[in-house]
């Protein structure tokens, strides 16, 4: 069954949908990546309605995601796990399909990733030199890059971590620094950053370069997050940020809005260890350690694994990934630790190196009312 055996709309327009039209040019790009027409308009329609886009958007999405002109893109790692990556090639598969073969080959040209690509040493950096040489390029970042380059915590192609990304990132249109390590820092800039590690953003101004940037954090990010923030690049140019240059259609709501065992905040019962009674009826995890009032993401909306799941359904608490500085978050008592609870006022630390009158930007309090050492009345 092809494409237009499902419509019965003339040959001016396919139709998708009785409300939704596709060009002739996006429908014969579907069929020839042999993608399923009801899959791909699931796909569009679930992007525009994560990223808050009225479902009259959603062929501009499809016409954006199926464009014969591809833009170029280098994804460069530095200090990083792979995670980020292995994250955005499990994104929302097609029928027969994933990321990795509709998003990065059909969508954009990933003219450079090592991990990915077949050629190394002395052709992959002539393969580098090939796709930076021109410009208009988008720039992925995975991993946060020693600042001092000539301390010789990061070497790549004979080069250090700063002659690296200012190479590539002069010609660039778009940087994209993909996960917490590339926005923030991440594990390696955490204390005492033995490395000097810091964030693409802090880089760029120590280098006096000045280019768009949009940070999509997450240990790893949500591979649907990383998609739609390039479709939706691709389709409408850059999205509205918020103060930590995060695309505020994904960050611009905390964790604990959108989870299930908000209910219990407030009047409990709270958990009081992992799997007891309150945890396995749904009963708030805060007590835990959960960091979920003062973390921006899209975790609980979006969910992970294809929408399966999230760390609050799954009996965990939310251990704060896409702020900055997470791993040192100061909690209760003056105390770190992930199953430390929040204090009343948890802020997260300067992500960049910046000035004392950006940091704070995520300071909020957490309860009304709460203290740790209080019993819930229930319990």
């Amino acid at each position: 069954m092809n494409l237009r055996s499902l419509t019965s709309a003339p040959r001016s327009g396919t139709q998708l949908d009785q409300d939704v039209m596709l060009d002739d040019a996006t429908a014969d790009r579907l069929l020839e990546l042999g993608i399923s027409r009801r899959r791909f308009l699931s796909y569009c329609a679930g992007l525009a309605s994560l990223m808050a886009l009225p479902q009259s958007m959603v062929p501009g999405l499809a016409a954006a995601a199926t464009a014969r002109t591809r833009p170029s893109v280098v994804y460069l790692s530095f200090q990083e796990c792979t995670g980020c990556l292995e994250s955005m090639v499990n994104s929302f598969p097609f029928q027969g399909g994933g990321t990795i073969e509709n998003l990065i080959l059909n969508l954009v040209s990933l003219d450079f990733q090592q991990t990915l690509m077949a050629a190394s040493g002395d052709q992959a950096e002539q393969q580098l030199r090939s796709a930076t040489n021109r410009s208009g390029y988008v720039l992925l970042i995975d991993g946060s890059i020693p600042a001092q380059g000539n301390r010789g915590y990061f070497v790549s192609g004979e080069k250090n971590g700063v002659m690296r990304f200012r190479e590539a990132a002069e010609s660039a249109r778009l940087i994209i620094a993909a996960g917490t390590c590339a926005s923030f820092g991440g594990l390696p800039k955490a204390d005492p950053n033995p490395t000097g590690a810091v964030s693409v953003g802090a880089l760029l101004r120590q280098l006096g370069i000045k280019k768009d940037l949009i940070n999509v954090p997450g240990c790893p990010p949500i591979p649907e997050v990383l998609t739609g923030v390039i479709l939706y690049y691709l389709a409408r140019g850059k999205p509205a940020l918020d103060a930590l240059n995060r695309p505020t259609m994904f960050y611009g709501r905390s964790v604990h809005e959108g989870c299930y065992r908000e209910e219990s905040f407030e009047d409990g019962p709270h958990a009081r260890s992992f799997d007891d009674a309150h945890a396995r009826a749904g009963g708030c995890l805060i007590k835990l350690g959960c960091k979920g009032p003062v973390t921006h993401s899209a975790c609980a909306r979006i969910g992970w694994n294809q929408g399966t799941s999230f760390p609050m359904m799954s009996g965990h608490g939310c251990i704060g990934c896409t702020e900055p500085d997470f791993w040192d978050r100061v909690n209760t008592g003056g105390t770190k630790g992930f199953y430390v609870p929040l204090g009343h006022h948890s802020s997260a630390t300067d992500p960049n190196n910046e000035g004392p009158e950006q940091r704070g930007r995520t300071e909020g309090t957490w309860g009304h009312g709460h203290e740790d050492d209080e019993d819930d009345d229930d319990d």
